[in-house]
């Protein structure tokens, strides 16, 4: 009789996955090193905390928890349709768009498809793809960026999706309207684009793309957004996608009914109606990324540009030790090597207060490592 493992009987794609690396909790530096003050810059949360309005709702919500959610989330599709002018059968819910790259893989991918996405791009699209057994195929990227005629040369016929973030996570890096919508409109009908603007919040109105009136033209384009970032609801973890209304029927096939909690829906939808929060929101972001900005500068660092709530910063040399130090000193920022970023780091936009803290203690470590 043979024996094998567990581990042999997998999916050969999930036995070579290395999963996803959040960042450190806050939790972890404290039992870790004991240090009583903390400030965690690493997953691009908001630093603002809920929205009040968004608190209040939940805890009216709170006698209903022995309910199943609405499985349809009709009340927040409401919403999301009469605020983007799409329908609600053109809504995919998320448990944050994570799930709608993880739907879409699942939905079009098989072993014998590749999947083309740029370099130092958003690491769950390697992950979805090998997940599914299908190939990949990274694209060098253009000064830290998309490089879309590179991109558009490695889609063939067995290419069946096409990852663009923008902005672009971990870089920041942003793609003009009118670059982007040439590129979708010269892809073959057999291949999806996805279009993941989980940052499109904090971009420049001047600057933004009117991605959702594209979805009349292009069938084959799929649009993720998020709660986590802008609205401050990455804990609960909704997000969503739009799309043709075919497209968005294949995905909510494969959808599971429950994937959003009851508080979560209630939590999305009151966020989406707090227009004065949001507007807080980017006005911080705006005023801290110009701080960090400047004080880079005359450090001497070499920041990426950033249209999103984060900033990478390029230290010319091995960034571990610096995030380290950085760590001992109570500030939890994100290593970037996983991304082919080794002498950077990505610093997320925090409170006035957090970003100087931050800059005390980067100050600090230049000087001493």
């Amino acid at each position: 009789m043979t024996t094998s493992s567990v581990f042999d009987l997998a999916l050969p794609g999930i036995q070579k996955l290395i999963p996803y690396t959040p960042g450190k909790p806050i939790e972890e530096l404290e039992r870790e090193l004991g240090l009583s003050e903390i400030i965690k810059l690493a997953s691009n949360e908001n630093p603002l905390g809920p929205s009040p309005r968004v608190t209040d709702a939940i805890k009216q919500a709170l006698p209903e928890i022995t309910r199943y959610p609405d499985g349809n989330g009709f009340k927040l599709k409401t919403v999301l349709a009469e605020k983007y002018g799409v329908e609600l059968n053109q809504i995919t819910l998320g448990n944050g768009s994570n799930e709608i790259l993880e739907l879409v893989a699942r939905t079009f991918l098989t072993p014998d498809l590749n999947v083309v996405f740029s370099q130092h791009a958003f690491a769950v699209y390697p992950l979805v793809t090998q997940a599914v057994g299908a190939q990949a195929q990274e694209v060098a990227a253009r000064n830290y960026g998309h490089d879309l005629t590179a991109m558009r040369a490695h889609i063939n016929d067995k290419t069946r999706l096409v990852f663009i973030a923008n902005p672009n996570n971990p870089t920041g890096t942003l793609l003009t309207a009118d670059v982007l919508e040439e590129f979708i409109a010269s892809l073959p009908a057999h291949v999806i684009c996805v279009l993941d603007e989980a940052y499109y919040e904090y971009v420049d109105p001047a600057q933004r793309a009117d991605s959702i009136a594209w979805l009349a033209r292009y069938p084959n384009l799929l649009i993720t957004r998020t709660f986590s970032k802008a609205y401050g609801l990455a804990g609960l973890r909704v997000g969503f996608g739009l799309a043709s209304a075919e497209m968005s029927d294949l995905l909510n096939r494969v959808r599971q009914p429950f994937n959003n909690n009851a508080l979560a829906l209630v939590a999305a939808e009151t966020a989406l109606q707090d227009q004065d929060y949001l507007q807080h929101s980017v006005a911080t972001n705006n005023a801290g990324m110009q701080l960090l900005t400047e004080v880079f500068d005359t450090l001497g660092l070499s920041p990426i540009p950033s249209a999103g709530n984060f900033v990478s910063v390029d230290f010319g040399r091995d960034a571990q030790p610096i995030y380290q130090a950085l760590l001992k000193k109570g500030v939890i920022v994100r290593p970037v090597a996983n991304y082919g970023m080794p002498t950077f780091l990505r610093i997320s936009i925090g409170t006035d207060a957090e970003n100087r803290f931050f800059i005390q203690a980067l100050r600090d470590v230049l000087n001493h490592v």
